[in-house]
């Protein structure tokens, strides 16, 4: 476990680079932190730090954005904030998703946590104080 806290929004590409340097064949993180944590904001630090020229937002309505690295490798990105049971995750056909290979990044993964991968890493993220966050990497 790495255990990485951070005064200033500068620093969250260190926490970017520990995550994509721990993923040891991992392909499903799940973000887990208070809203206004700062969840889409790291994610948005890992696609850059893989190279992606595309805009990261949070897909809270459509469930799932997908982006590229400079590689041209695919990586969905899930919220699950807004969905009201599990069963609608098996509607949009997680697995296809979760098992592709391919990075998958989650957002409010409790939700769907009965579906994730045995060997899913997990990003705990608590806020200390407006500008600084404690960043648990499992």
């Amino acid at each position: 476990m790495k255990d990485i806290t951070i005064d200033s929004l500068d620093e969250l590409t260190t926490v970017a680079r520990q995550i994509i340097d721990s993923l040891d064949g991992r392909n499903v993180v799940a973000f887990c932190g208070a809203m206004g944590a700062g969840k889409t904001t790291l994610i948005s630090a890992i696609m850059e730090e893989l190279g992606s020229a595309d805009t990261v937002t949070s897909p809270t309505f459509a469930l799932v954005n997908q982006y590229y690295t400079s590689e041209r490798k695919a990586v969905y990105h899930f919220d699950f904030y807004r969905i009201n049971n599990i069963s609608e995750a098996f509607d949009m056909g997680y697995e296809e998703y979760f098992y592709s290979g391919d990075l998958c990044l989650i957002e409010w993964p409790e939700r769907v946590e009965a579906l994730l991968p045995d060997d899913v890493m997990v990003v705990r993220i608590e806020i200390l104080s407006p500008t600084e966050r404690r960043f648990l990497i499992e």
